[in-house]
């Protein structure tokens, strides 16, 4: 089926790639006009006009004549263009270091108010997936409440700013516990330093945590580990890539952490009984995509950790040739994705 008048936005940053431009490239096949808006590069490169009267508003998002790397090929859209919308990144404005750093703040905060204007006036288009729902699926404590309830085995889980109490959880779980934050701090296929991974903690490290008065932390339980298990969701289909725990778990309890060569890719499935679950998860949240991770135990046992609703799966396309944009595209042009 051809999509020749579908114009599709793919909100993203300029140094975006790879699942970016495959996605782009599977709706440019299905005759859709992918438009990708780099959000760093608003309001310096991409000018954004929105006009409001009695008889009805209309944007207008144009790239300037300086054209980065990443521009796209459509230069220009009115919001009655677009039928579908991927939200994969929204990224801070890069301003000019000429503007007083004064300034800044003030302008990086208008510019996020004015894309948010920009994203209501979209709400006739199908997204994947809506932000309210990706900001309500991105509260950990709610999806291991979520988990739980529609039968996904979960960790034991404390969130505290209470020293003693994560003293006392630490004895509770005999001393396999590890910290994580609430919200992630980076978001890449290659991963970041700006990032605080999933870390063992150990019983010296409590002695002093008087610092957690100035920021409550996730402690969990350490699960042993055979596998760690990727599962990309997408309008109910399921990629799953897993990697060897053996391999780095000696020198880290978070893959993004281990060296390439420790982080190999393979395809793998997930028990029947499981995939029930995941179907109903993603229905409370009434989300079309998310990237769950699980641990499999020694035992066999499948511990779900989180899901990321706008999570990486670069990786697994490449090392396992998954079509997961394929899907991403059959999903924005389907009427039978969720709206």
């Amino acid at each position: 089926m051809q999509h020749e008048r579908d114009v599709v936005l793919l909100i993203t940053h300029s140094g975006d790639y790879f699942t970016i431009d495959r996605v782009a490239q599977a709706l440019s096949r299905r005759g859709a006009q992918p438009f990708r808006l780099d959000t760093d590069k608003f309001p310096m490169t991409v000018k954004l006009q929105a006009n409001f009267s009695n008889f009805g508003s209309n944007h207008r998002l144009e790239y300037g004549d300086v054209l980065g790397q990443a521009a796209p090929r459509l230069r220009s859209l009115n919001t009655e263009q677009v039928q579908a919308v991927w939200m994969r990144r929204i990224w801070q404005p890069e301003l000019s270091k000429e503007l007083a750093p004064k300034f800044q703040a003030a302008c990086t905060g208008e510019s996020l108010a004015a894309l948010d204007g920009f994203w209501d006036s979209l709400r006739g288009a199908k997204w994947v997936d809506d932000l309210q729902r990706i900001n309500a699926a991105e509260n950990k404590l709610r999806q291991l409440r979520v988990a739980s309830e529609v039968g996904l085995v979960i960790p034991q889980t404390l969130v505290t700013n209470n020293p003693e109490e994560a003293r006392e959880f630490f004895q509770r779980v005999k001393g396999k516990m590890v910290a994580k934050l609430l919200r992630p701090l980076s978001y890449s296929m290659e991963g970041s330093s700006f990032f605080m991974y999933t870390s063992a903690v150990k019983e010296e490290d409590l002695v002093d945590a008087e610092t957690l008065r100035y920021c409550p932390v996730v402690f969990q339980e350490q699960i042993p580990k055979r596998q760690e298990l990727r599962v990309v969701y997408v309008n109910g289909k399921l990629f799953v890539g897993a990697l060897n725990a053996s391999a780095y778990s000696a020198s880290t309890q978070d893959w993004r952490r281990a060296t390439k060569e420790a982080c190999v890719w393979q395809a793998d499935e997930l028990p029947d009984e499981i995939i029930p679950c995941l179907h109903a998860f993603m229905a409370k949240f009434e989300l079309t995509f998310g990237a769950f991770d699980f641990i499999q135990t020694p035992s066999g046992e499948y511990v779900f950790l989180e899901i990321n609703p706008t999570g990486e799966w670069g990786m697994l396309e490449r090392d396992l040739d998954y079509p997961i944009a394929e899907a991403i595209a059959d999903a924005l042009l389907s009427t039978s994705a969720q709206q």
